[in-house]
């Protein structure tokens, strides 16, 4: 008699992992968590972050999201798995940023696979060994493996990988971030009704414990239920009774905020909650100085809804049941309503590398990847610029920085209206029938401007045919034009006909808006000369667009909205109608052909106004005026 041999496999010992359930399936995440036997809850006891996520940024912004600020650690492996250990990820490994020339390049090794057996020894062959950068380039001292500070943020399919070998793999091929705690952010918040369900079932002995009224403690609102018996109770945000009776008596909310999309709500220049909505604005400014797209855009969703609601907000729970408006948002309220700040924006003003940031970003030309690079160089101000960089930069960043404290002055209503007459009237002087439309924030209601934006159109398409060099020569011989930033001339290059569609093949000379244009420096040259012997007028950045008569109510729509207004009106138009809407035109997505939103029986529109009306009308939209597509 032959007897079986019993194989006995032991559990694979996996460091503290935290499961981020973006991305990931609802109905699959029980599986997953039951396959994790050192899952934990609480982000801040884990040693590895694991996710279905693929890049730096995304990783940082889960972080920050669930109340985790870490700054950068560059990366340099010197233990890599060997061949057979590759994920079976498609996407690249992270890309390494370059060390100084004085920095040496770390020789590679391959890292050790087997077992993971307890002890110290475990942590380092699954973390692997890193030199690290200061995020400047220059290297620094190496940071032990099991340091608690230290953030690593894995790909899924590391977890996938293990499990499929049988043996814990190095992580250093499937690492997407590494960084270095700093301070939390806020503490999180729970809805009112959620405390209300947790105390009945803690009161309640018979009944099985449901995690759902918890997980809005340590995740965001999209968190998976997770079982009681794992769940680490979270600490609550103290609610007094009053606010308790309050949050039963909230106005409802309105129906155009059950959308995701701005542009199919009211946003008034002015909404009841702009204090609160400008200190975000400021976080959305950090932000973008740090380059983090992720942020700019999550941001920019929770004050287009905060913008739109027309109650004044007097408690974090309202903020809680806005779309795009987390338990992240909601704490930042309290913050804000407690201390008349938010703590993230006062501290950045304490930080001097932030305002030379912002100083650099305010510079016309310069983005804020060029300002970060200027910081780098060593420069904190104007002057740096000039003295040691002036001949990198190129002519449009040079007016630029020429021109810096004009170009910060806001141009006041009035102002606007007196350059895009002198405009108009030019225009006219060349070929009578030109309409004009002021766009920007100032057909918004913004009571002061950044800039002047202004759309001229024609009802004969030869009239418009390369007229933005006709335009620009006669404002630059009657002085009015001091610089001409930009010039493009792609429209009439084209034929004045739309960019077709060509799927996810960006077009030559394509972009976002393909109209011809003139961005300018524009200076009055009128003066009182026995006042001042030089032009005292300051110089303003003017906009001229060119827009053939077939498509002018696409382009009156793509320059007036708010940011958040115009990349919403682009998802709906792609998502609910298979069309591609830019201010040169819509296309269809399928056929790739121009589709024509602005005729009738009649012909075309008799005005621009009324070709812009006809493109939300076609488009299943509710008429917005342009004071109420301020999304910010």
């Amino acid at each position: 008699m032959t007897r079986d041999r019993i194989i006995v496999t032991m559990p694979l010992e996996f460091p503290t992992i935290y499961l981020l359930p973006t991305h990931i399936e609802p109905e699959k995440l029980p599986e997953l968590e039951s396959q994790i036997p050192t899952l934990t809850y609480d982000i801040n006891e884990a040693s590895i972050v694991l996710g279905k996520i693929s890049n730096r940024e995304r990783a940082r912004f889960e972080l920050r999201r669930r109340n985790l600020l870490t700054e950068d650690l560059e990366i340099t492996p010197t233990s890599l798995p060997s061949q057979e250990f590759q994920t079976n990820d498609s996407s690249p490994p992270p890309k390494r940023r370059k060390l100084s020339g004085s920095t040496s390049p770390t020789t590679t090794r391959r890292a050790r696979s087997a077992s993971i057996s307890s002890g110290d020894s475990s942590s380092e062959s699954i973390l692997g060994s890193h030199a690290i950068t200061d995020g400047k380039g220059q290297a620094s001292s190496r940071i032990a493996d099991d340091d608690k500070s230290i953030v690593r943020v894995v790909k899924l399919t590391w977890l996938v990988d293990c499990l499929a070998r049988g043996s814990i793999l190095p992580i250093d091929n499937y690492l997407i971030y590494r960084g270095r705690r700093t301070q939390q952010v806020v503490k999180p918040l729970l809805k009112p009704n959620d405390i209300l369900q947790r105390a009945q079932q803690e009161g309640d002995n018979a009944k099985p414990k449901s995690a759902n009224g918890f997980s809005q403690a340590y995740t965001s609102a999209s968190q998976h239920t997770r079982t009681s018996s794992q769940a680490k109770r979270p600490a609550l945000v103290q609610e007094s009774t009053s606010e308790h009776e309050l949050s039963l008596h909230m106005p409802p909310v309105p129906d155009y905020l059950h959308t995701s999309y701005s542009c199919e709500r009211p946003t008034p220049v002015k909404p009841p909650n702009d204090p609160f909505i400008q200190e975000l604005k400021k976080v959305r400014t950090l932000r973008t100085l740090e380059g983090d797209e992720i942020g700019i855009r999550a941001y920019s969703t929770s004050i287009a809804a905060l913008a739109a609601y027309p109650y004044t907000i007097s408690q974090p729970a309202e903020v809680l049941r806005l779309p795009g408006c987390n338990e992240k948002i909601a704490a930042l309220y309290r913050q804000w309503e407690a201390n008349g700040f938010l703590e993230e924006v006062e501290n950045a003003k304490k930080d001097p590398k932030m305002p030379t940031l912002q100083l650099f970003y305010d510079i016309w030309g310069v983005a804020a990847t060029t300002a970060r690079e200027f910081y780098k160089r060593g420069w904190r101000d104007l002057d740096d610029v000039v003295e040691h960089g002036w001949d990198d930069l190129s002519r449009v960043q040079q007016i630029g920085v020429k021109y810096y404290d004009e170009l910060q002055e806001k141009i006041p209503r009035r102002e606007v209206e007196e350059i895009a007459s002198i405009i108009l009237a030019h225009a006219n002087r060349i070929r009578k029938g030109f309409q004009m439309v002021i766009t920007g924030g100032y057909r918004r209601g913004k009571s002061e401007s950044g800039d002047v934006d202004v759309i001229l159109s024609h009802p004969d398409s030869a009239a418009t045919l390369s007229f933005i060099t006709d335009i620009v020569n006669s404002l630059e011989k009657d002085k009015f034009i001091t610089h001409t930033l930009i010039m493009s001339t792609k429209n009439s290059e084209r034929g004045q006909t739309p960019v077709s569609w060509k799927g996810q093949i960006r077009n030559a000379g394509g972009g976002f808006d393909t109209l011809d244009k003139a961005l300018v420096v524009w200076q009055n040259p009128q003066w009182d000369e026995a006042v001042s012997s030089k032009n005292p007028n300051p110089h303003r950045r003017v906009d001229v667009i060119i827009s053939p008569w077939r498509t002018a109510g696409c382009a009156v729509i793509g320059w007036t909205g708010g940011t958040t207004f115009e990349r919403d009106l682009r998802r709906y138009v792609k998502k609910r109608m298979q069309l591609k809407f830019d201010s040169s035109g819509i296309r269809d997505r399928v056929k790739g052909d121009w589709v024509d939103l602005e005729s009738d029986a009649n012909g075309q529109a008799p005005d621009m106004l009324t070709a812009e009306k006809r493109v939300f009308e076609r488009l299943g939209l509710e008429w917005r005026p342009p004071e109420e597509r301020c999304t910010g």
